[in-house]
């Protein structure tokens, strides 16, 4: 049932975005700096693009820049969880050596006993 208003809100947001691009289908033009600039530089680049396009690429821009950001704040985290795992694992195996030494010379079942 989740997956059915999972794929009809998914339906909802792509008519939505057909509906945003039919709309937004004028041609503009993109430079890079400026008419005061240009003037003063004497060059500029511009492209022609359907406004679409630009709204849909800002976005997409947005999304990709908010992942990064994040994935580099959360660094130090992903690290201190990669230490605590492996601190875990020593101890682990620590106190497995330790159970060994522990029952070494003694009765096989005993030591299973123990261990239980």
């Amino acid at each position: 049932m989740i997956r059915y208003i999972r794929y009809a809100f998914l339906a909802v947001i792509a008519l939505c975005l057909v509906a945003i691009a039919a709309a937004n289908r004028d041609v503009i033009s993109l430079s890079l700096f400026p008419q005061v600039v240009e003037d003063l530089v004497g060059w500029n680049a511009s492209i022609q693009l359907p406004l679409f396009i630009v709204v849909f690429g800002g976005i997409v821009a947005g999304l990709l820049i908010g992942f990064v950001w994040e994935w580099l704040r959360e660094a130090k985290h992903r690290a201190e969880a990669s230490r605590q795992k492996r601190a875990a694992r020593e101890l682990s195996r620590e106190v497995e050596k330790l159970k060994g030494e522990k029952h070494q010379g003694k009765d096989e079942v005993l030591a299973l006993l123990d261990n239980a």
